[in-house]
């Protein structure tokens, strides 16, 4: 039976897994921590994509002075050990081979490849199994990557900023609205997320990067919507070195970099989740501007809103959408001298009253 304790080192997977944050997805984020008598002997976390999971790195860091032990210790793994060959060998395997003596588990796997068939190679092998342990937390850290494999479909995040009183921007003039720490905060988002979406207007208007070079860690693909072919070739997502995907019609003469997803039978933005839930993107994230936030809203393909509210007052311009109904509240924090809000839409993988920091 599961126990307090299990609570405690449970929470311990899930700080590790969230390590990951950046530099795992899709994968999911996975922590794993071996415990002998209430002691800590391993730990560790899945690094990168394509890389070792957590149960490698954890049994890999046991001192040669602990591996006596390790028959005897309990497994924390805040996601069931795979039971399939990907980019690399079955943990599962790994697992019975070390012979821990319990295996205690936050969340089965969606993934049809798992499902079950980890936890349930363990149980053979003679080793005592438990599942379901802070199993709401764990949906709510690995909300991205259950969405993906579920709904078939990146994890959706909508992101802006507005005034006091309501407005994003200026009509036609590019608007600074957010102060220096928010700003930070939204490379670090970016940085976390492996696509980054504007629209036409954005693009032409702002002329952003849409790079993370405020925060340490990767750029997320670049994505255009650009229906009607009319953003200017001289614009950054066009003109310089970075690979852009743009959903429109080709365009000859611009970089070897940009991409064309041409135009598909849906709704432009249900064509974009499509296409990349089919490159393997797993967190979109949408910064703009309001027809395209208000698009993916309409159609219901979103996951969570970010707000960043500033004191500014405008008085006039562009109008930031409304947070649609269907919310599981919201957690807010301040950056700066700015407010942030994040909401999330109602659904199995974003559980109320739960204490994991988003930020």
């Amino acid at each position: 039976m599961a126990s307090s304790d299990d609570e405690i080192w449970m929470k311990r997977c899930l700080e590790l897994a969230q390590r990951g944050a950046g530099t795992v997805s899709p994968n999911p984020m996975v922590g794993a921590v071996l415990v002998h008598n209430n002691r800590v002997i391993a730990e560790g976390w899945h690094e990168r994509w394509g890389g070792p999971h957590a149960e490698v790195n954890c049994f890999h860091a046991v001192a040669t002075s602990d591996e006596r032990l390790v028959r005897e210790s309990t497994l924390y793994c805040n996601l069931e050990p795979c039971s399939h060959h990907g980019k690399t060998p079955p943990c599962a395997d790994l697992v019975v081979k070390k012979g821990v003596k319990r295996v205690v588990i936050a969340n089965t796997d969606p993934n049809p490849l798992v499902s079950g068939r980890g936890v349930e190679q363990i149980r053979h092998a003679g080793i005592q199994v438990e599942t379901g342990v802070m199993e709401n937390d764990g949906l709510f850290l690995n909300r991205y990557f259950f969405t993906r494999i579920i709904q078939k479909r990146p994890y959706v995040i909508l992101k802006w900023a507005q005034s006091a009183d309501g407005f994003m921007g200026i009509k036609g003039e590019k608007t600074a609205i957010s102060g220096p720490a928010a700003l930070r905060l939204a490379h670090r988002w970016r940085s976390e997320s492996d696509a980054i979406l504007v629209g036409a207007a954005t693009a032409t208007t702002d002329n952003p990067s849409l790079d993370s070079r405020l925060w340490f860690g990767k750029n997320p693909i670049r994505v255009l919507l650009d229906g009607a072919g009319s953003v200017p070739s001289h614009i950054n997502l066009l003109s310089d070195n970075r690979e852009t995907l743009i959903f429109g019609p080709h365009r000859p003469g611009l970089p070897a970099c940009k991409r064309f997803a041409g135009t598909h039978t849906h709704t432009p933005v249900r064509d974009v989740t499509e296409v990349l839930f089919s490159e393997n993107i797993g967190i979109l994230y949408v910064e703009g501007g309001t027809g395209v936030l208000e698009q993916f809203i309409s159609d219901g393909l979103w996951d969570e809103i970010r707000i960043i509210g500033s004191r500014r007052i405008l008085g006039s311009g562009v109008r930031a959408p409304a947070v649609p109904e269907g919310t599981t509240g919201y957690t807010a924090f301040e950056a700066g001298e700015d407010l942030v809000k994040i909401y999330f839409r109602q659904s199995t993988y974003n559980p109320d009253n739960l204490n994991i920091p988003v930020a």
